[in-house]
């Protein structure tokens, strides 16, 4: 049988840098593709050239059996191919309905665009993942929201193939749910569907084939119901990951380093009260738009706070701003490495540094290439950076070592307490594994750790007790046995909130 797409022999290089060696690919129509691999192993360069955004060295791409040159996404999109990517790439000035057919109005002829129409049709589109008015202004969404107005925008291409990039890492799990389900009604009209994703469970809910890269090559192709994940995870990384998550120590319950009481804004989060101790790794779960992220801000001074107290080592402070919480020795850790955590076009140890730039100066006054430079090489050392030098940009590193840098930089101002909002949010499970010894190590330092994550198994793998967030409210704590995904769900749906078992 002809595939829809065959790649063969792809190669792309950037500069002395391999990202793909010899690459072959088949796809046939209306199956659903897995395409798994580390960050950095060649995953999103693939798809770019497939999408036409790149150009590949070496190599042909043959669509319905013959020869293709895909020399734009615009020529890939009248080839019936749509490319959702992992990173935004919206137009936050507009409305949704605009940025939903932004590709169609480039190719329309005359001054005049039918704009009760598309926002009939945008809007039609947009039900289907979620109901959100096709007139508001994109800036004005969040994060989950803005990835189903790309999830939108691609469902209008008409496309033969579509191309879903991580698109889960921002969704809530309803968001995810019905997402899964228009990737099954895709599959049965017979659209063929490439889903580049992290998730076991959702890869094997979802696929029926698998492709695994690793160091730019495709080294295993297969049917999923032939695998199991612990064999999809040892090719991944080539080799066993024999634990993920490192072992849990004993917490002494001695002289908090945090105290919150009673915290609230008036609008997002309500009567929050928790304790952090030395050491002691405290996970916060719940439905994203809970509330999780918004506490973490006003604790650290990101956000203004109207009621409760904080205190740290039993000393109450009011923090103006991050810049007071940071002299503290209490940082965050930004859920969006890219338009909060990083700045991306600036060098790996400029990043590193920005935080306390004092730190680095001479004398607190003129900056110190030499301090800069020593204390980029220290950290990056902690935490298994791997790049090529320290002078190049952050954008030139994968996802995952990304978000090591991004860590360096909360742990540069030696924190005594550190808030993570979805530390390992779009990286590897190699990485990950990476990232759990770096922060199980700040904890046996004594570092009180706060981690916010919509992953399950990494908040019961790494935290030492969880709070979960229901409508702006802590709705359950739980510790021990009782930290279970089943627990943890219901409390965050609502569900049996005042059961006394859930608690403790």
């Amino acid at each position: 049988m002809t595939a829809l797409l065959e790649l063969r022999g792809i190669s792309k290089s950037f500069g002395a840098v391999k990202a793909l060696q010899g690459v072959n690919l088949s796809l046939q129509a209306g199956e659903i593709y897995a395409l798994a691999g580390e960050n950095g192993a060649g995953k999103s360069t693939l798809m770019n050239i497939i999408d036409g955004i790149l150009r590949p060295d070496d190599g042909e791409i043959l669509l319905d059996g013959q020869p293709v040159t895909i020399r734009s996404p615009r020529e890939a999109q009248r080839l019936g191919i749509g490319l959702v990517h992992q990173e935004i790439a919206l137009c936050p000035d507009i409305s949704i309905y605009e940025n939903i057919w932004m590709a169609h109005s480039s190719s329309q002829r005359g001054l005049f665009l039918p704009h009760k129409q598309l926002r009939e049709k945008a809007q039609q589109m947009m039900n289907r993942l979620a109901p959100i008015p096709v007139t508001r202004k994109v800036g004005d969404l969040s994060l989950s929201q803005q990835q189903l107005v790309e999830i939108a925008k691609a469902l209008t291409l008409d496309c033969r193939l579509l191309i879903l990039d991580e698109p889960t890492a921002a969704l809530t799990e309803p968001e995810a749910q019905t997402l899964f389900t228009i990737v099954r009604q895709l599959h049965a009209q017979g659209i063929t569907v490439v889903y580049i994703s992290h998730r076991m469970t959702e890869i094997f809910s979802l696929c029926q084939h698998i492709t695994i890269m690793r160091d730019g090559r495709n080294v295993h192709s297969a049917p999923l119901n032939s695998m199991t994940p612990d064999e999809v995870i040892t090719r991944l990384v080539g080799r066993e990951l024999s634990q993920l998550y490192p072992d849990k120590r004993a917490v002494t319950t001695d002289s908090p380093l945090l105290e919150v009481e009673r915290l609230g804004d008036g609008e997002r989060f309500h009567d929050i009260s928790f304790t952090l101790h030395p050491g002691e790794i405290l996970g916060i779960g719940g439905l994203m738009g809970a509330g999780r992220s918004e506490i973490a801000q006003g604790v650290c001074g990101l956000l203004p706070v109207k009621q409760g107290a904080i205190r740290l080592k039993g000393q109450p402070v009011r923090l103006k701003d991050y810049a007071a919480s940071i002299q503290r020795r209490m940082v965050y850790l930004s859920e969006d490495r890219k338009d909060a955590g990083l700045f991306l076009a600036m060098p790996i140890d400029w990043n590193i540094s920005a935080l306390d730039i004092r730190a680095v100066s001479h004398r607190g006054v003129a900056l110190s290439p030499r301090r800069e430079r020593q204390q980029a090489e220290i950290l990056a050392s902690k935490v298994k950076l791997k790049c090529g030098k320290l002078s190049d940009p952050v954008s030139s590193l994968s996802g995952g070592n990304q978000q090591k840098v991004a860590l360096a930089r909360v742990l540069s101002v030696s924190p005594e307490i550190v808030f993570l909002d979805e530390p390992t949010r779009g990286v590897d499970v190699s990485a990950k594994a990476e990232i759990y010894q770096i922060l199980a190590a700040q904890a046996a330092g004594g570092v009180g750790l706060v981690v916010i994550s919509s992953e399950l198994p990494e908040l019961i793998g790494l935290c030492d007790r969880i709070i979960v967030i229901h409508e702006g409210r802590i709705s359950g704590e739980v510790t021990g046995a009782a930290m279970t995904e089943e627990n943890l769900m219901r409390l965050a749906a609502g569900i049996d909130c005042e059961t006394e078992a859930l608690w403790h």
